[in-house]
């Protein structure tokens, strides 16, 4: 038989690492958007924190809900963390990529990959990759 002790810290610890996996999803599924922050996408954080999927499994008020809530906040802003401290240690960024996506323009011997998906800065513009050859406008 499990002691009890040992029971609730497992369950705290499993809702707070559920929380990092989602606050970390929710920041980046922010960040690479395609389109403008509109209402609907502050509805759904809001579903996320929350909504009822969450509070069936962890009751709002208790232990559970707060691992989850820690969690959440841990793995929202953990995101942000790792990725300023990437800009910070890039030649091709500065802290203006979090205000308007800027960066240095590729140079003549790199490119970014037809693969690789347009963003959505802060201000809503989208922020194109560019062509292999260079030119500016890369695939939509």
């Amino acid at each position: 038989m499990t002691d009890p002790t040992t029971k609730s810290i497992i369950q705290l610890l499993g809702a707070f690492a559920f929380g990092v996996i989602i606050g970390w999803r929710v920041y980046f599924t922010d960040r690479y958007r395609t389109g403008a922050v509109d209402f609907n996408d502050i509805a759904t954080v809001i579903g996320i924190v929350g909504g009822g999927a969450i509070l069936a499994l962890f009751q709002a008020g208790t232990d559970l809900f707060g691992a989850y809530g820690i969690g959440l906040a841990l793995g929202f802003f953990a995101y942000h963390l790792r990725l300023a401290s990437m800009v910070a240690r890039s030649s091709n960024f500065d802290q203006d990529f979090f205000i308007d996506g800027r960066r240095k323009k590729v140079s003549d011997d790199e490119f970014i990959p037809d693969y690789v998906r347009s963003t959505t800065t802060a201000m809503g513009d989208v922020t194109l990759p560019r062509k292999p050859d260079g030119s500016g406008g890369g695939p939509n």
